[in-house]
């Protein structure tokens, strides 16, 4: 579990409208400007923070991470991932649908962000 995470992006402007696509379909608001200039975006009790990244070099992707977004529904999945690849994201890995390992049963939806973040719509069975 974790309170908050945060990505680094190199365009913010350009973040701010795929990250905006992805809250939206699952009814959450736009993201808004923290004193700092992070775009901040809360929903369902977590805060996802998109930053340019405070040394001055240019934002790097996590290598192997991925940030994971809890869905209730496959349909939510879907429609997150449907928003994200219309917002200029890119879909990875396999189609969005049901996955099985480590015990689990999981349906995931994998997006790159347009600064090559992994992101992840899961929805457990």
């Amino acid at each position: 579990m974790f309170s908050h995470m945060m990505v680094g992006s190199n365009d913010l402007d350009k973040a701010k409208v795929f990250y905006d696509a992805l809250f939206e379909s699952q009814g959450g608001k736009p993201g808004i400007l923290d004193p700092k200039g992070r775009l901040v975006y809360a929903h369902n009790g977590a805060v996802f923070l998109v930053t340019k990244p405070i040394d001055g070099n240019p934002a790097t992707i996590g290598n192997g991470s991925t940030v994971g977004f809890a869905m209730e529904t496959t349909e939510a999945a879907d429609a997150w991932h449907a928003a994200g690849e219309k917002a200029g994201g890119t879909p990875i890995e396999d189609p969005p649908g049901w996955r099985e390992g480590g015990g689990m049963k999981l349906y995931l939806a994998y997006l790159r962000d347009p600064d090559g973040n992994k992101l992840c719509a899961l929805c457990r069975g």
